[in-house]
């Protein structure tokens, strides 16, 4: 993903100090994260009933996409930080892994909503590709998609100046890989397309469950509910949204103040990537009653907590 690697070449100033400042913000916050999400995970791991419902696989592969975008992020971050150069060979499969999971959440995005539909209106009659034991089908789908249009967007581009990728030490950025105009363009493209498909899905499903809920009364709690994650999905597209904002506040922080390049890219980074990557998947566990009290004692207690009977309230 572009906006997680376009550092400038001065990313670090002649004094240690303020990397240093950066680094330590960024690494306790990534831990912090890293230490929930494995929470998460070993609480679906240890209790059947969560890996028995569709909802919640798709959760964990959120949980684990995110992950691996905030370490690949991360990793490029502090290789720029500490001017790091690495070979072509080694840099790329940083840059395609934040490439590749970038694009996919979103898609994971729709694919929970329309969960939530099918689970609504298709009760008793759950198509097979949605159920538990097929769900990874539709899974493998979103990462060949996201896969296949990095793979393209990576070969349409002509060759840079020669390099060899086995032995020239450069610095881990897009533009290694994204030589040409057209390389950009199609990405910026993948990107909005991929998001404004998801944007259509979303409204789609909350509207025909909020149309649903008016004429069924006798399923009206559940209903909401549904109509309440619909609209927490709406709310993570937005946070992954906040990634093409920091074009905009670069020109106006360039404008409004004397900021070097390298503390505004960290502030992107920071708050427009980031940031919404760390709440994303935190506030939607943390908003289930059942899986947040599992995750509070797990994290307050530290111990093993006996599974429950049922289902969490979807």
């Amino acid at each position: 993903m572009y906006n997680l690697t376009e550092f400038p070449e001065n990313a670090t100033t002649n004094k240690s100090q303020p990397v240093i400042i950066k680094v330590c913000v960024v690494i306790p916050l990534f831990c912090l994260f890293l230490y929930c999400i494995a929470v998460m995970l070993h609480i679906f791991a240890s209790n059947r009933q969560y890996m028995e419902s569709a909802r919640y696989i798709l959760f964990a592969f959120m949980l684990i996409n995110d992950t691996l975008l905030l370490l690949s992020s991360v990793l490029l971050f502090l290789f720029v930080m500490g001017k790091v150069k690495l070979s072509v060979i080694y840099c790329f499969p940083l840059i395609f892994i934040s490439n590749v999971t970038f694009q996919c959440t979103p898609l994971i995005l729709a694919t929970m909503s329309l969960e939530r539909y099918v689970t609504i209106f298709y009760p008793l009659q759950r198509p097979a590709a949605w159920r538990s034991d097929r769900i990874w089908i539709i899974i493998l789908y979103l990462l060949l998609t996201s896969t296949i249009s990095t793979i393209v967007n990576f070969s349409i581009g002509g060759r840079g100046p020669a390099a060899d990728i086995l032995s020239t030490p450069v610095l881990c950025k897009i533009n290694v890989i994204n030589t040409t105009q057209i390389q950009i363009f199609f990405q910026i493209g993948v990107y909005f397309f991929f998001f404004a498909v998801v944007a259509v899905v979303i409204l789609f499903t909350y509207l025909r469950i909020l149309l649903e809920t008016k004429k069924m009364r006798q399923s009206k709690v559940s209903m909401s509910k549904a109509m309440h994650t619909v609209l927490l999905h709406g709310f993570q597209l937005l946070l992954c949204n906040l990634a093409f904002i920091s074009p905009i506040t670069e020109s106006l922080i360039v404008l409004h103040s004397n900021w070097i390049p390298s503390d505004i890219a960290f502030f992107n980074f920071f708050c427009f990537i980031l940031t919404p990557r760390f709440l994303s998947p935190l506030i939607y566990g943390f908003r289930d009653q059942n899986l947040r009290g599992r995750i509070v004692k797990k994290i307050i207690c530290c111990t093993d907590i006996p599974g429950k009977r049922g289902l969490p309230a979807s």
